[in-house]
């Protein structure tokens, strides 16, 4: 028998087939490029990847081209399908079977995620559709932060929103799950701050593996600039394009989740690379206000952990670019952060990248959140 974990977002869809004990990974995949160009990648068992250009492809159609790859590996022995939610409110604090009532609580949701929520859902109905007798479950990316203190988890508003759910939730908690849980392994039980810098950017500050405060707060705009969303802003602000500037709230929705960021702040690109190897004066400033926002976050998480023992860099941009990591870290040397430069250039999957002279341990760590899912679909199928 088999479980799959699937993790549908707006522009990819990344899936991965387990052996029922959710332990061994028989397969790897994702469609990337929706809407544009899809393209699959499949790695196997034996690391073996191989890649197909799809065309143009739908978000539905894309579901649907993952789910044929799953049931020509497993077929009729489909046990279970673990679903990725980005939010899961106050009520969901754990990885939950999707039984009567649960999408109808997730879709009250989508107004806080409205960029991930329904790509999410959408992924749980073709599932149920291709795979009628499977097991439906859902593991929240909000589930990790819920352990977090109260001071941590609130705003200065009455208190009576914070009761009604208006709180901090964080995201990214699959990638925090792992990450931490890694750290212990190599490390031991430390203070630790974990940057997760993808597409979508945030950071969480971590005691062992207890969470004590992250990035983002109600929604997935706050903190670090991402990609087209742009962090940290201040509300006046928002009310002023509102008042002001004439945007209604779909407006100014559109612009904060989709045209600001990176590719807001650079005038045209959202790639990290291309930023890189870019000389305009647009994109320098971009990867300056990026950098400047990262060192920020970690000296005001370290603040939280009343010191910093480790720091871990993680997703698309913390595994690849060896320049966001050095130019985050020279600024961190007051912290006790000290690279070794080679190690940092050739890092690989895991590779500690400090000088050995560092106080601050330094890692590159590729996170692994289909493993998380994996493991809660395994314990919720006994």
């Amino acid at each position: 028998m088999s479980l799959v974990t699937l993790n549908s977002g707006s522009s990819s869809i990344k899936f991965a087939l387990y052996d029922d004990d959710g332990r061994t990974r028989r397969l790897r995949g994702a469609v990337s490029g929706i809407g544009k160009t899809a393209k699959l990648s499949l790695t196997r068992a034996d690391q073996k990847t191989t890649e197909e250009t799809l065309g143009e492809l739908s978000h539905e159609q894309a579901l649907e081209y993952a789910l044929d790859r799953v049931h020509d590996q497993a077929g009729r022995q489909m046990r279970a399908i673990g679903h990725r939610i980005v939010h899961g409110g106050a009520a969901f604090t754990r990885a939950v079977r999707i039984e009567d009532g649960v999408e109808d609580r997730l879709r009250v949701l989508i107004p806080l995620a409205p960029s991930h929520q329904p790509h999410n859902l959408a992924g749980i109905a073709s599932a149920r559709t291709r795979f009628p007798g499977a097991v439906q479950t859902a593991s929240f990316d909000t589930a990790f932060h819920r352990a977090q203190p109260f001071v941590a988890d609130t705003y200065a508003l009455p208190r009576r929103y914070y009761d009604e759910g208006i709180r901090r939730y964080g995201f990214h908690g699959l990638s925090y799950d792992y990450l931490s849980h890694r750290v212990c392994e190599l490390e031991g039980e430390r203070r630790t701050v974990i940057a997760h810098l993808g597409s979508g950017a945030s950071m969480c500050a971590v005691n062992g593996r207890a969470p004590l405060g992250s990035t983002m707060g109600l929604t997935a705009l706050d903190g670090l600039p991402m990609s087209t969303r742009c962090g940290q802003i201040d509300p006046g602000a928002v009310l002023h394009l509102i008042g002001h500037e004439g945007l209604d709230a779909g407006g100014a929705s559109e612009l904060l989740y989709k045209q600001s960021g990176l590719k807001g702040l650079s005038g045209g690109t959202d790639d990290m690379r291309e930023l890189e190897e870019s000389g305009t004066t647009e994109a320098q400033e971009t990867l300056a206000y990026f950098v400047r926002r990262c060192r920020m976050e970690i000296a005001a998480l370290a603040s939280t952990l009343e010191g910093l023992d480790t720091l871990v860099f993680s997703a698309g941009i913390g595994e690849n670019s060896a320049f966001i990591r050095r130019e985050i870290c020279a600024g961190l040397s007051w912290l006790g952060v000290e690279l070794d430069a080679e190690a940092n250039t050739g890092a690989g999957r895991e590779t500690r990248i400090s000088a050995e002279s560092s106080p601050v341990a330094v890692w590159v760590i590729a996170t692994d959140e289909e493993s998380v899912i994996a493991r809660d679909v395994a314990g919720l199928i006994g």
